[in-house]
């Protein structure tokens, strides 16, 4: 199986929660994990800017990531949102034909 996380950040909570029922409701991604209070520090066009945002964690399979990607783009305000894809080396093999089952 080949699923993974993908990490993703958003401008604030509502958009989290938009952007990842949709993600869901395509069935894009199993799961979504909305987590705010995040602090970032960043280069933006040659400063240094900072802000809070939301961190959502999404369950997907990595054959589902350029769709996902693409989804995330087409839903986001940000110009060049964060979405980055990490492997998941283990874990329940139940829960991880779960992701596999509940993804298109």
């Amino acid at each position: 199986m080949t699923e993974i996380f993908v990490y993703v950040t958003c401008a604030d909570m509502a958009q989290a929660e938009s952007l990842g029922r949709s993600l869901v409701e395509q069935r894009l991604c199993a799961c979504v994990n909305l987590l705010p209070g995040m602090r970032s520090l960043y280069w933006w066009k040659g400063k240094v800017e900072e802000g809070s945002e939301v961190v959502l964690i999404a369950k997907t399979r990595e054959a589902l990531l350029e769709r996902f990607t693409q989804a995330v783009k087409a839903g986001h305000s940000y110009e060049v949102p964060c979405v980055v894809a990490l492997p998941i080396l283990g874990g329940n093999p139940d829960f991880l034909q779960w992701i596999h089952d509940e993804t298109a």
